[in-house]
């Protein structure tokens, strides 16, 4: 297992770490790998009751390394994406899923949030979705989910302008459960996940699955797989992720739909 997934099981909580804090906990397919393969071995673990998601340092996670990214979009990425394993993994998952969330979360760092159960967020946490500013598309099933959570008009300013979201309105909106200091938010994760940990299996996983289209969830993750894979090709993307290495402002205006 990549030192820069950690995991933990402990009272039937199994704590999962981005452990990457010098880049940002910005995930790699190496990293993806690692977290499809944990999420799918505890849904066969009875001795694993809710996992609980967080990350090291003062950030939850930038999101997919934006070098990975660009080498895609040059055609030189993986044979294999482990990211769709990982998408899945949490479609399909009937185990309660707990988040804790500092710092900023990009990206996959919250469209993962919305398969989460229970989110509880620091007071510095700020939700960002800039796929639209990097010439892509949503992923995670976030563009049925999303709207789905707080409304079109939201969704939709969210994805197109990629602003951050702060803390207490994401908690409004019904993306978080609630806003904690920064210093008590693992304490306080942890605390709901023992919670969790403490009411019968059985019953949390089928209420879940009854809450949840798994079938649904999957088929839209498909769907927009296959359009960021025509965007990563695109030449708005090749011009995002070259003015993001030259930290310039890209210039769309030039470039034929």
């Amino acid at each position: 297992m990549t030192s820069e997934i950690r995991t933990e099981l402990t009272g039937g909580v199994l704590t999962i770490t981005f452990a990457r804090p010098d880049k940002k906990n910005a995930l790699t397919n190496e990293m993806y790998g690692v977290l499809a393969d944990t999420i799918e071995q505890a849904q066969r673990d009875s001795h694993v009751r809710v996992l609980l998601l967080q990350g090291d340092g003062d950030i939850y996670t930038a999101g997919n390394d934006v070098a990975e990214f660009a080498a895609i979009a040059a055609g030189k990425g993986p044979g294999e994406r482990h990211v769709h394993r990982f998408l899945h993994a949490l479609a399909n998952s009937t185990v309660p899923i707990v988040a804790a969330v500092n710092g900023k979360a990009v990206g996959v760092g919250t469209t993962m949030l919305l398969h989460c159960d229970y989110v509880v967020l620091a007071q510095d946490a700020q939700l960002i979705t800039p796929f639209v500013n990097l010439a892509l598309v949503p992923e995670a099933a976030s563009s049925y989910l999303l709207p789905l959570c707080i409304g079109h008009v939201r969704a939709f300013e969210m994805f197109a302008m990629g602003e951050p979201l702060d803390a207490q309105t994401a908690v409004a909106w019904g993306i978080a459960n609630k806003v904690c200091a920064n210093d008590q938010l693992r304490a306080e994760a942890r605390r709901m996940a023992e919670k969790l940990a403490a009411k019968p299996a059985g019953s949390l996983s089928a209420m879940k699955k009854l809450m949840r289209d798994a079938e649904k969830l999957v088929s839209q993750m498909d769907s927009e797989s296959a359009r960021f894979q025509e965007r990563l090709a695109s030449a708005e993307a090749r011009e995002a992720f070259s003015a993001f290495a030259e930290k310039r402002k890209p210039d769309f205006t030039r470039i034929a739909q």
